[in-house]
């Protein structure tokens, strides 16, 4: 299959591709009363994009039009460390955040997506349920309105020469995302001194050879197209991903409550919708990547096992700094208990 077409049928069932079309929703829409300002990675067009458009307009119905939103997709608002700091001089309102976003505001967290931690995505379902009320007054304290987890899904090693054992991954020039204190973590537990770029700057290091290996989610690496720049795909998911949409309390103040609840209603089952169409979806972004090119490297038994014991060392890195031994406790004792028959 062509690039070309493998394009056409991205964004035919996946949604993945950015839209060749400049959002125009700002001149067809009247401007509501108050307008939060929202700013993301994910490409217009992708399916958490669809999601977040399909939020406004049920929230400028519902409320009529005392609430809504402004998009800034793609990117063009910086990484997510520009957008927070945009959110904290009231430039912006409101994100889309990965893990790296969200820890940024609430290191703890980071928990939840600590190498692998999770044995299925039942695990990670249930620990949801067990502490997603800890996480909403975490952010809650830190002035942010939680809407609701928008998960990346399982995150992968992409590269340009294939990566079969941790050896390999030693050898390859090994993008991290800068000032990303748990990768740091990870890749410390495999003696490899990573090249930090921001996300944005990811795709031109692939095609400059700054880099040639970098850590995503089959999803993420379609939508930004990360996927024509790497050759292979190793088959042990590292971690996780996870990503929440937040709302900055003060943008809010002057917002009546009960439209912040409405906001909160509706955006609730959309995002758990998202959740569950991203699950669907990394699995069918890894058939588009084999369909263009890209190679599965299988790992044996044996690595596998040295994958998991090295990088599982990291968790004991991150207390203290990350999160608390009694968060750590906590997530694996819940975790323990669930796997009991």
């Amino acid at each position: 299959m062509s690039f070309s077409s493998l394009l056409r049928v991205a964004l035919a069932s996946l949604f993945v591709v950015v839209s060749l079309a400049a959002p125009a929703e700002a001149g067809r829409k009247p401007k509501p009363k108050f307008q939060i300002k929202f700013a993301t990675l994910a490409p217009d067009g992708s399916t958490w994009m669809k999601t977040m458009r399909t939020i406004d307009d049920e929230v400028r119905s519902r409320s009529e039009n005392r609430l809504g939103f402004k998009f800034y997709p793609g990117g063009v608002q910086g990484d997510e460390k520009d957008v927070l700091r945009k959110i904290r001089n009231g430039q912006l309102h409101s994100g889309g955040f990965t893990g790296f976003g969200l820890g940024a505001i609430v290191s703890e967290v980071r928990v939840q997506e600590l190498p692998f931690m999770f044995e299925s995505i039942d695990e990670l379902d249930h620990l949801r349920d067990e502490t997603t009320d800890y996480y909403v007054k975490a952010f809650d304290e830190k002035d942010f309105v939680f809407l609701g987890w928008t998960d990346v899904g399982f995150i992968y090693l992409m590269s340009k020469k294939p990566i079969r054992n941790p050896d390999d991954m030693s050898s390859a020039r090994m993008w991290i995302w800068s000032g990303d204190p748990l990768a740091e973590l990870f890749f410390h537990a495999f003696d490899i001194s990573p090249i930090p770029l921001a996300a944005p700057d990811v795709l031109t290091s692939l095609q400059t050879g700054i880099i040639d290996a970098v850590y995503s989610s089959p999803l993420a690496c379609l939508a930004l197209q990360w996927f024509t720049r790497i050759d292979y795909m190793t088959d042990i998911p590292l971690t996780h991903g996870l990503g929440a949409i937040l709302v900055s309390k003060k943008a809010l103040r002057n917002v009546d409550p009960g439209d912040i609840e409405l906001l909160r209603e509706i955006a609730a089952p959309h995002l758990r919708a998202l959740t569950l169409k991203t699950r669907e979806q990394n699995e069918e972004a890894i058939e588009l990547m084999k369909q263009e090119g890209v190679q599965i490297v299988d790992v044996d038994d044996a690595t596998r096992r040295e994958f998991f014991e090295r990088g599982r060392n990291a968790w004991a890195d991150g207390v203290g700094k990350l999160y608390s031994q009694e968060l750590l406790d906590r997530v694996t004792a819940i975790l323990d208990a669930y796997r009991l028959p």
